[in-house]
């Protein structure tokens, strides 16, 4: 028997205490159920329970205890569907990762993330990315999600943030052509800016090995000060300390739908919320102090 399919509508609200650990008989249900077929996945593929009771609890230890990760103003979060755009960086989406449990356990929300296509190329990657709420950062996607009342999460500068070196920490890329902002407009909903101060320091960039990451079709393959020379312990992130804030909504809600398809009216709006996210960054990164003397 195969999964069945439900297509969700408006906004899915969660348990109020999704940290809860799990006894045995609840896990034996679980286990029972999902060898049966018996679970649901929306039409994008994902798999909320699988999200919540498998990804979740095995990166909350990485949340709570290793980076200590503290949010900062999830009250300007709106009560319906909103686009969450936030810089990115850390050589690996751990950034991405971090997001969604702070809006699982914080907020009680789920977050739809848009993520590149690279991604979902991958066969073992590009599955559990979908089973796990992710989907394919295009106009498409980004639009039916957000006209169903869901929280979107997007990372504008891709990988030219998540891939820059050490150098140029904190500071951020451009965020493409403004399509995030086109579909916010033509959806009626407010843009939130999100800063996460944190993920620079965990796999400092010092390097690039280019014709490995060529031959493997990647964008980039890093050298940092613990990878490649210790082999899989490199892959350790280092524990710094996190910060993310979510800003005041931008309220791209207020102009007229028609506007998405004027260059001008999106440049402006993306200008504005680069700028935002920035001067946040500066003023976290400040209030932080060092990253891993805490």
């Amino acid at each position: 028997m195969g999964a069945q399919v439900h297509h969700r509508v408006g906004v899915r609200r969660l348990p109020a205490d999704p940290g809860r650990a799990v006894n045995a008989e609840e896990l034996l249900t679980f286990a029972a159920r999902r060898l049966s077929g018996r679970y649901e996945v929306d039409e994008f593929g994902y798999d909320a329970e699988l999200n919540d009771k498998v990804l979740l609890e095995l990166l909350r230890p990485l949340y709570r205890h290793w980076f200590r990760v503290e949010t900062i103003g999830l009250h300007n979060l709106p009560p319906d569907g909103a686009l969450v755009v936030a810089n990115h960086s850390g050589t690996l989406p751990v950034d991405a990762l971090m997001l969604q449990v702070a809006l699982h356990d914080e907020a009680g929300r789920a977050v739809r993330l848009l993520g590149a296509d690279l991604v979902h190329r991958l066969p073992l990657l590009g599955h559990l990315s979908r089973k796990t709420g992710h989907t394919l950062a295009c106009k498409e996607d980004a639009d039916r999600l957000l006209r169903k009342g869901e929280l979107v999460g997007v990372f504008p500068e891709g990988f030219k943030g998540i891939g820059k070196p050490w150098s140029q920490r904190y500071k951020l890329q451009r965020f493409g052509r403004g399509g995030f902002v086109a579909s916010a407009i033509r959806a009626g909903v407010p843009i939130v800016p999100c800063s996460i101060v944190g993920a620079e320091e965990i796999y400092p960039k010092i390097g690039d090995l280019r014709l490995p990451a060529r031959l493997l079709g990647l964008p980039y393959l890093p050298i940092t000060p613990l990878f490649p020379w210790f082999g899989p312990l490199g892959l350790v992130p280092l524990p710094s300390k996190w910060l993310i804030e979510f800003g005041e909504p931008i309220r791209s809600d207020e102009v007229d739908p028609a506007e998405a398809d004027d260059p001008m009216v999106v440049f402006e709006l993306t200008d504005q919320v680069r700028e935002t996210i920035q001067r946040s960054l500066n003023a976290l990164r400040l209030r932080r102090g060092p990253a891993f003397f805490l």
